[in-house]
């Protein structure tokens, strides 16, 4: 069954190499061994991953543990600068067990930004099945993203370095890269046709949606007076207005356009942006 977004609503999933196939057409979620999941197992149906071993399944937990030693050290020195041997020291591990997990800083980049990509995949894939306000959806896919980048995906400050891969998992990467960007372009897409979103050319609203959300990373610290949840809600709300500016409150619905309110501090007194620059 097709949504009126065109995206299948059906319970059956694409097995991993059609989905790499088909990803940069409607968006499907691409998995490979990168992001812990595995090839089905022989006899099971097309779709369904196998189970992980307890080795894979440490092994796989170390990979992360490593890469949030690796956030730190990029956030310290920038990815261009930081080396193995220093990854290693804030991992507390010596550098050839490093290597044991990643042959190289490439291959770490690159499992970094796999990992972060299957997330946003699967909660952009949740939005665009479920019901209801497209700028709901949307607004809840922005919280989730923000999330994803600033709280849960760890290393989210190689997420810029997509020049730095190969040309090869540059590719790889970009499968599930075009697949996002079609999937908000869709559901964008989707909003303007119902009259729940301004009129604007979707392409070019989903480079400021989504730019708006991806760049959270780049500025945001985790020391600051907010919460990671916080920011992706006030990011989100943000994000989404910009998009429902000017539509008919007829179509969006009752209370679609009273202002949502902010986070303020308990006692009213304003607060810092967990950015770098302070006063």
């Amino acid at each position: 069954m097709l949504a009126e977004s065109g995206v299948w609503l059906g319970p059956r999933r694409r097995a991993p190499l059609d989905a790499a196939r088909a990803g940069a057409q409607d968006g499907i979620m691409v998995r490979n061994s990168n992001s812990g999941s595995r090839e089905p197992e022989e006899g099971a149906p097309a779709g369904t991953p196998g189970k992980q071993s307890r080795r894979e399944r440490r092994r796989d937990e170390e990979r992360t543990r490593i890469l949030r030693a690796a956030e730190r050290v990029y956030r310290k020195r920038g990815y261009a600068a930081a080396g193995m041997r220093e990854i290693a020291e804030e991992a507390d591990l010596s550098p050839a067990n490093l290597y044991h997990y990643f042959g190289s800083k490439e291959e770490l980049l690159f499992f970094c930004q796999d990992r972060a990509l299957d997330r946003l995949l699967e909660a952009l894939e949740a939005v665009r099945a479920a019901r209801g306000p497209v700028d709901e959806r949307l607004r809840a896919f922005a919280v989730e993203h923000v999330l994803c980048l600033i709280d849960e995906a760890e290393g989210s400050a190689a997420h810029f370095e997509f020049s730095a891969l190969s040309p090869e998992l540059r590719a790889r990467i970009d499968v599930k890269r075009t697949a996002y960007k079609e999937g908000i372009r869709a559901l964008i897409a989707l909003g303007i046709r119902r009259g729940e979103l301004r009129r604007c050319d979707p392409t070019l609203a989903m480079r400021g949606f989504a730019g708006a959300l991806i760049w959270t990373s780049h500025w945001y610290r985790p020391d600051g007076p907010y919460t990671a949840r916080e920011v992706a809600e006030q990011i989100a709300e943000y994000a989404v207005a910009g998009l429902t500016a000017g539509a008919s409150r007829a179509t969006r619905g009752p209370g679609h356009d009273e202002p949502r309110p902010a986070s303020p501090a308990a006692d009213g007194a304003a607060r810092t942006p967990n950015g770098p620059a302070r006063s």
